[in-house]
């Protein structure tokens, strides 16, 4: 099941900004002084009321550019009978751009385009990439952009569309809102239409044929009635085909403007509240004051209490005097934060600059060690302080809390310290109180929990190629942002600790699965996996082969050359050249050429197919034959992943940098990639994987009956429900009947549909809904426990994990029924997706102590889904293999048995 993401907001901000202001006129709000502020307040109070219904979403507000764009070099009437913007208005745009900003949400201007363009390229982009999007404007050329998973809300007045809701406003479906408008023009935008074609005309047309591509394709079969200055409306259309051709073009919304701000660049809005307070009194918003001064959670991520009061107190360590005094500070506090500067984010080259610690709130302390501009201060020797702090840093007995402490831990073991006695991770402690509240960096957390905006690395050390490196920061510079950051981080502990002890359940997924888990990754991450770059490079000049001879073959079917990662090109040779039925089109209304259309299309017509073989083929080649070699790190000769704890909604792990959990295993060429990760000499590499893990969690689950007694006896399950499914023996059961079933265990799990089995199958849709009305019958429990769920859902607005982790659904009583029904199937696959996340991860923690305390010489290298791999000494493999079992298959009661397969190699490959 793919992760839940929240829809991406893209605000209208140009429609909006003469929408408030007409509105507001009969008001005339004013300050004393008769600055005018209605269209402040409108805007600010429609934001509000966006953030509030939508407090997981990135927001952007866009506005038109200054000047012209295309559409006046393409028509230099486009908009001339507009006036020009009330000088009342043209004062309030500054301060709403300025609320704007303060409210955490970027602007986002675009030369030679409208808003409209750059809104409707990042409605494409966010689709593209999973995401609902909401748009947020009252402009209806804006129809055109609505799809599956694009909406319409008005927010002034408090309405929302979605395709139903274009079709019964416009009486066309959205991918003919631009047709309509060609048609009949646009007053508004002097977008000419054809003369004499009004809104009833034009629908008649638009019903009856279809766009306008093929209402002059089919002029013949136009209704013979006289309109005026034409004997016929064929004729008059005839006539002015030109302008209805120039009019489509003016009212189409491009999707294809290059941008300064991707859409997975977009924030979710972090509010300034000190930037907010004078903005809200300058225009005197009395009550929204009185609601910030009191800490009211009038935008997204308010705080509910009022903002600390952040004195603090940084002491600069350059003297022995000095470190002395804090070391024996250090050693005598129950527990203290501490956070690593240096020159790198990448964990096996970061060399340390400084350290700073915090042992309460406000009382904070830098350390700095390398710093080495011009000028600079003489420190303390690095080599001598870290051997002084080694004995406290390792000493279990003193706690220590940080934020992303991981990234401190592999740090400080390339200087031989192997930090030990962390009771917390502010970052981890975030997560699991709400995984989706959010993101789970300091600054995001000091924002939401603690009401403060913190120094962004970037204010400090600047951007782009100009970016210092910490040791070339100034040191007083250096001491306010390193303290700033211990002293943040222990508040946050203290403040999250708190809301983790009122939740017990909470308390025990963090302390007993999240935070042992830490040092476990640290090690798995410093140790790497090797793998074979002559092997790699191999690969990748016979993927290059193979890409060639897949162009040439494309080139063939086609008739002709062309850019095969084209969607446009695509799009003309698939639809037009060669005929294929549309059956999916983009936001925009254009035929579609995404994935699962070509995997669809592939199954009648080869070119789709030859597509597809390359596209996947080109991934894997740019991913990984030719990336995986350049990630090899000289020092080690292995390659060092990062594992992320803290990204995903269910309790998986993620990782990055290169990404282990997405290297395809159904192709074949997908499996080659695993050949590359080799065991060393005199080692095997060995795979423990759980079988079947989330379908015997569902048993466990739902109680149902069946399920248990078939895993109970060891039955291959897939087997089983085709057994019970299509009413034959197992000894019967064939192996079409076998996938028929897996795909329908699989697939009711992750909230597939009858539609959706269809086309899995390649059945009919009445015959996967008996394949489901039958697996239901069979498997009563199944049923009553995805009804069961979704009412729990829906009540508490969560889920829940065996062992008691929690998985909001910010979406489950949505008043949108598609974001609504896709939080429901989450809320169904959640809690087995989440307790088999919650298995692994006690499995590690049981493996890395049964390892510890055996004898046995083998290494933890990686985790991936369900699947822990190792590299083990080829005399250790019996006595291992005998021993990784125990501590895998006793991770959970089950009222079934968990069951774990292990297998062994030279490669990872061969361990399967």
């Amino acid at each position: 099941m793919s992760e839940q993401l929240p829809p991406v907001i893209l605000v209208d901000g140009s429609s909006y900004l003469y929408r408030a202001f007409f509105a507001s006129q009969q008001a005339d709000l004013r300050t004393q002084e008769g600055f005018p502020t209605g269209a402040i307040r409108v805007v600010t109070s429609m934001l509000r009321s966006l953030l509030r219904q939508y407090p997981d979403s990135p927001v952007t507000v866009v506005f038109d550019a200054k000047g012209k764009t295309f559409r006046d070099e393409i028509y230099p009437e486009y908009k001339a009978q507009r006036p020009s913007m009330p000088d009342d208005l043209r004062l309030q745009v500054e301060p709403i751009h300025a609320i704007i900003q303060a409210m955490g949400i970027p602007i986002l201007v675009e030369e030679g385009v409208e808003a409209d363009d750059v809104i409707g390229t990042l409605a494409r982009e966010a689709t593209e990439k999973c995401h609902e999007v909401i748009i947020s404007t009252g402009d209806k050329d804006m129809a055109q952009l609505v799809s599956e998973h694009v909406t319409l809300i008005n927010t002034m007045n408090d309405t929302q569309m979605d395709a139903a809701g274009v079709l019964e406003k416009f009486g066309v479906p959205p991918e003919l809102v631009i047709d309509l408008l060609a048609l009949q023009g646009d007053k508004v935008d002097n977008i000419p239409g054809v003369p004499g074609v009004g809104e009833k005309t034009a629908l008649a047309l638009l019903q009856g044929l279809g766009g306008i591509e093929a209402i002059y394709a089919r002029l013949d079969e136009v209704p013979n009635l006289p309109v005026r200055g034409a004997k016929s409306l064929a004729t008059k259309l005839a006539q002015h085909r030109h302008e209805a051709e120039l009019s489509y073009q003016l009212a189409t919304i491009k999707t294809d403007v290059p941008l300064h701000l991707r859409v997975d660049q977009i924030p979710k809005p972090q509010p300034d509240i000190q930037a907010l307070l004078p903005l809200f009194r300058q225009f005197e918003f009395k009550s929204w004051v009185a609601e910030l001064e009191q800490g009211g959670a009038v935008v997204a991520d308010m705080p509910s209490t009022p903002p600390i009061a952040m004195t603090r107190e940084v002491e600069t360590l350059l003297s022995w005097e000095a470190f002395e005094s804090w070391q024996q500070a250090l050693e005598q506090a129950e527990v203290f934060a501490l956070d690593t500067e240096t020159t790198s984010l990448n964990y096996m080259e970061a060399e340390l600059v400084g350290i700073s610690f915090a042992i309460e709130p406000g009382k904070a302390a830098y350390l700095p060690l390398a710093h080495d501009y011009v000028g600079v201060a003489s420190q303390l020797d690095r080599k001598e302080v870290l051997a002084r702090l080694k004995p406290l840093l390792e000493d279990p007995g003193r706690g220590k809390v940080g934020q992303h402490i991981k990234y401190d831990m592999n740090v400080l073991a390339r200087y031989g310290i192997q930090l030990q006695g962390v009771v917390a991770d502010t970052m981890l402690e975030s997560y699991v109180l709400d995984s989706t509240a959010g993101r789970h960096d300091m600054d995001s957390l000091a924002q939401r929990f603690l009401g403060v905006k913190t120094t962004s690395f970037e204010a400090l050390a600047g951007k782009g190629k100009q970016q210092l490196t910490f040791n070339q920061i100034d040191l007083e510079a250096a001491a306010a942002y390193a303290g700033e950051d211990a002293d943040i981080t222990l508040r946050l502990h203290q403040h999250l600790l708190t809301k983790l002890q009122a939740e017990p359940e909470l308390l025990k997924v963090f302390s007993e699965i999240e935070m042992p888990l830490v040092p476990i990754l640290a090690e798995i991450e410093q140790t790497g996996a090797q793998v074979d770059a002559q092997l790699l490079g191999q690969q990748s000049q016979e993927l290059e082969k193979r890409l060639a001879e897949l162009e040439a073959e494309a080139y063939e079917l086609a008739g002709e050359t062309f850019n095969l990662s084209s969607p446009k090109q695509l799009q003309v040779l698939l639809y037009e050249k060669q005929g294929i039925p549309v059956t999916k089109k983009t936001p925009k209304g254009a035929p579609s050429t995404a994935e699962e259309v070509l995997q669809e299309l592939a199954l009648d017509y080869p070119l789709p197919k030859v597509i597809l073989e390359h596209r996947g083929l080109s991934k894997l080649k740019s991913t990984y034959t030719d990336k995986l070699p350049q990630m090899i790190q000289p020092s080690t000769g292995r390659i060092h992943t990062s594992y992320h704890q803290a990204v995903t909604a269910t309790g998986r792990l993620s990782s990055s940098d290169p990404n282990l959990q997405n290297i395809p295993v159904r192709t074949q060429e997908g499996r080659r990639i695993r050949q590359a990760f080799t065991a060393p000499v005199d080692h095997l590499i060995v795979a423990a994987d759980y079988s079947q893990i989330e379908l015997r969690i569902m048993a466990h689950l739902s109680g149902d009956a069946g399920l248990l007694r078939a895993f109970s006896a060891g039955e291959d399950i897939h087997r089983a429900t085709a057994a019970e499914v299509f009413g034959v023996t197992l000894e019967q059961v064939s192996a079409e009947q076998r996938r028929r079933a897996k795909a329908i265990n699989f697939g009711l799990i992750y909230g597939m549909s009858a539609f959706g089995l269809a086309r899995q199958l390649g059945v009919g849709r009445n015959e996967a809904q008996a394949y489901i009305d039958h697996y239901f019958a069979t498997y009563p429990g199944v049923q009553h426990y995805m009804e069961s769920t979704r009412e729990q859902a829906h009540q508490l607005g969560y889920v829940q994990t065996l062992f008691g982790r929690r998985l909001y659904l910010p979406e489950i009583n949505a008043r949108n029924r598609m974001r609504q029904q896709a939080a429901e199937r989450t809320a169904i696959n959640a809690p087995m997706q989440g307790t088999a996340a919650d298995i692994i991860k006690r499995a590690m923690v049981k493996v890395d102590q049964w390892l510890k305390h055996s004898r046995i010489s083998a290494r933890m290298i990686m985790q991936v889904h369900d699947e822990l791999v190792f590299e083990v000494k080829k005399s250790d493999l019996e006595a291992f293999i005998q021993g990784v079992v125990q501590p895998m298959e006793s991770a959970a009661e089950l009222k079934v048995p968990l069951r774990v397969e292990v297998d062994y190699g030279e490669s990872w490959e061969q361990a399967h």
